[in-house]
């Protein structure tokens, strides 16, 4: 199983020169991607944004974002030159994971209606598809750049109802799981392998996992006042979903430990503070 870590795109007060110094130590350390969350109502910065910059600074590691409200960007004919630049830019290192979103605000904000956004994901994947591949659609030809991969970005969604799951053997290359415990991932990853099998693909899909984590000398802090405060929407749920962040060399190395059992192929750690010594120590911990 491989092993990303986050970029703290998402936390709060994150500077610029923190970030590209994140990407870099990353790279450094052998992690196998940098992953970006977000929303639209939140003060982060916005993902393709930030995995460009961290692109510019790299030169191996993928850049997965995990996931990308893709509902949010009604230009979809935009949307797809946004992420074949970035991947022809990095030389076809990205990973475009797409999900729906959960929170209304970020629809209201947006001026768009969250009913029927699973419908709209399915059109757009579709369109991009059909943009990636050389499509013309007007004087000039179609819209580039071309992306690396023949066909386009490898496509990750996001979901963990039964029509996530054969959106993914339809339209995706792989599933991640955003939020959850190994054993819960194991019980969707069964999920998949059958609608991938019942859609008649080849091969398997590829599966990915998140988890957050926070160490150092006072890491339950750290973790409590990110995740509190970023799923407060949620109530009761964000207490569960802070408790459950890895917050020593122990916990991160039993996550990894256990996802990898349930089928997992690349495990993200999540950061919940943009402090610089949170690469190196979960380094340490699980390469």
């Amino acid at each position: 199983m491989d092993i990303g870590i986050g970029l703290p795109n998402a936390v709060p007060g994150t500077t610029g020169r923190a970030l590209i110094d994140w990407a870099v130590n990353a790279e450094d350390a052998g992690f196998s991607t940098l992953g970006t969350i977000g929303r639209l109502v939140y003060p982060g910065y916005e993902e393709i944004v930030a995995l460009s910059a961290a692109a510019a600074v790299t030169s191996r590691i993928k850049l997965t974002s995990c996931v990308l409200l893709a509902p949010l960007y009604t230009n979809t004919a935009l949307l797809a030159k946004q992420a074949a630049s970035l991947d022809r830019l990095s030389g076809g290192r990205l990973v475009l994971g797409l999900g729906l979103g959960g929170r209304d605000d970020d629809f209201s904000a947006s001026a768009i209606p969250a009913a029927g956004k699973g419908k709209r994901l399915d059109e757009q994947l579709t369109e991009m598809k059909r943009i990636w591949s050389g499509e013309e659609r007007g004087f000039a030809g179609g819209i580039g750049p071309e992306p690396v991969r023949r066909g386009g970005p490898e496509l990750i969604l996001g979901g963990s109802a039964e029509a996530t799951f054969r959106r993914v053997a339809l339209l995706g290359d792989g599933w991640i799981m955003g939020g959850g415990t190994p054993g819960m991932f194991a019980e969707a990853a069964g999920r998949l392998d059958r609608a991938w099998l019942d859609a008649g693909r080849p091969g398997r899909p590829r599966k990915l996992a998140l988890a957050y984590f926070a160490l150092g000398p006072d890491p339950r802090s750290e973790a409590d006042n990110y995740l509190l405060h970023y799923y407060a929407w949620l109530g009761d749920i964000a207490k569960q979903i802070s408790a459950e962040a890895g917050v020593t060399a122990e916990m991160v190395q039993g996550y990894a430990a256990a996802f990898e059992s349930g089928g997992c192929d690349e495990l993200i750690f999540m950061p919940t503070t943009a402090s610089p010594d949170q690469v190196r120590l979960l380094a340490e911990a699980v390469l």
